[in-house]
């Protein structure tokens, strides 16, 4: 029974790997793909700002209408759109297909959610074991292989973009400028450069195309892994209480009802910081640290060692946490945040500290693994008898994290933005901390009601 289950969390992960091969490539390297008119930066925001929209109209009620399977399908096919879009960068193409993906993403990540989620109680229930070890430990299989897709994203981009010819790459002039003084400004090279001289620094359109044929097929092949391999999953039979909607605007209304579960209020600013965290590293410190003082070739090779660090940790701590909890495991996560952020406060990059730049992500990546693995798991536990919208919830706010970030990205200070960071982490671990302690007071209830009844069952 367990290996029929593990080869749909397998497809599930390796779907989503293909998928995010080539969003995640293409996401680091967007804003230096297209840089003229912010057009890279802009669709990225596009993308998580209609991603908030389906999240409170759509998501929920895709998945339990065409089921977690065929809504991974649908949703794979918009993320493709996005990598078309970039064979002819325009306005008129990359910000259309930015609004696709994003009305496909949150119904992406729900059904995902959803299935693993089901797939994991499903299996507890019928072998014995604890219902909340199980979808942490299937969340960690997930996020292992699927965080990966960093590495293999980055790598791919990274090996092929080094081909280019041996010009001078696009620099800071004074690198002492770079961490966290840095200001918003745009790039130069090291000289005195013409527009099209500085143009010709940009890897040739050959190089572009291969990479984008390469990521495009990367995501036929999970479309096809998903159809093919993927088991349906039943729904109907779990208890939930998402009914569907009779009107135009009834998904906005129950998706903000599910606010009226005070857990999900306090959850709210931890939830948002899992996407402030990721835009943060994956557009500021790169930015700012690594093509600021190294160049843009050195982008890839460091997200890589995020990605490597956060595959590996998601399932070390999703199997770990049913033996430490998963308090110790979010805890571990702030700690570690706090102090890079510390770091990066004072820290003055240069290039001769090569090592550092890779510390820094690697690090930052083990927070990351808890943010993403275990807050889906926590999501999954604790609303379990209204996931399809309690996962749109965690869409939504982590969207509304990544529009933050990539909003004020363009016009604050690198030690403003750690100051937001920073902020919203120490408020979101306090209202968490709220959240555990009003479980720990659940489930004392529980187990004191289900002790008197045992004992009034013994005496009678």
């Amino acid at each position: 029974m367990e290996i029929s289950h593990l080869k749909n969390i397998f497809v599930v992960a390796f779907g989503f790997l293909l998928i995010f091969i080539a969003f995640g490539g293409l996401q680091t390297l967007q804003s230096s793909l297209n840089p003229y008119g912010g057009l890279g930066v802009v669709s990225l925001s596009v993308i998580y700002g209609s991603q908030i929209l389906s999240a409170i109209l759509l998501a929920p009620f895709v998945t339990r209408k065409i089921g977690c399977k065929w809504t991974i399908v649908i949703s794979m096919c918009c993320y493709i759109t996005c990598t078309l879009a970039n064979f002819y960068p325009k306005w008129y193409t990359l910000i259309p297909s930015s609004v696709i993906v994003g009305l496909g993403g949150s119904s992406f990540w729900t059904a995902k959610c959803t299935y693993i989620t089901v797939s994991a109680t499903q299996y507890a229930e019928k072998a014995g074991k604890i219902k909340m070890h199980m979808i942490n430990q299937y969340f960690g299989i997930f996020f292992l292989i699927f965080q990966s897709s960093r590495i293999w994203g980055n790598l791919i981009s990274s090996l092929i973009l080094n081909l280019a010819h041996g010009k001078d790459v696009i620099k800071h002039w004074n690198y002492t400028d770079c961490g966290a003084g840095d200001s918003p400004g745009i790039l130069i090279t090291s000289g005195n450069l013409s527009e099209s001289e500085s143009e010709s620094t940009q890897p040739s359109h050959l190089l572009i195309y291969t990479i984008l044929g390469i990521y495009t097929v990367c995501g036929v092949l999970a479309v096809l892994l998903v159809i093919v391999f993927l088991d349906p999953i039943d729904l109907q039979h779990e208890n939930t209480k998402v009914e569907s909607p009779q009107y135009v605007w009834t998904p906005f209304l129950v998706t903000l009802k599910h606010l009226q579960d005070k857990r999900q209020c306090l959850l709210i600013p931890l939830t948002i910081y899992t996407g402030i965290e990721q835009g943060f590293i994956l557009s500021d410190y790169t930015k700012s640290y690594v093509t600021c003082t190294l160049g843009i070739q050195f982008v890839g090779y460091v997200i890589i060692s995020f990605g490597a660090t956060t595959s590996i940790c998601s399932y070390l701590f999703g199997k770990l946490s049913q033996y430490a909890g998963r308090i110790v495991f979010f805890m571990l996560a702030a700690v570690t945040n706090v102090i890079c952020i510390a770091a990066l406060f004072l820290w003055k990059p240069h290039p001769d500290q090569l090592g550092v730049f890779f510390v820094f992500s690697g690090i930052w990546g083990i927070g990351d693994a808890v943010w993403q693995t275990l807050m889906n798991a926590l999501y999954g536990v604790l609303f379990e008898d209204n996931k399809e919208v309690a996962f749109a919830n965690f869409l939504l706010w982590k969207s509304v994290g990544y529009v933050i970030s990539f909003g004020y990205s363009s016009f604050l200070r690198v030690y403003v933005k750690l100051s937001i960071v920073l902020f919203i982490l120490v408020v979101g671990m306090v209202l968490y901390g709220i959240v555990e302690y009003i479980e720990s007071k659940k489930t004392q209830l529980q187990v004191s009601i289900a002790t008197d009844m045992k004992n009034m069952a013994v005496k009678a």
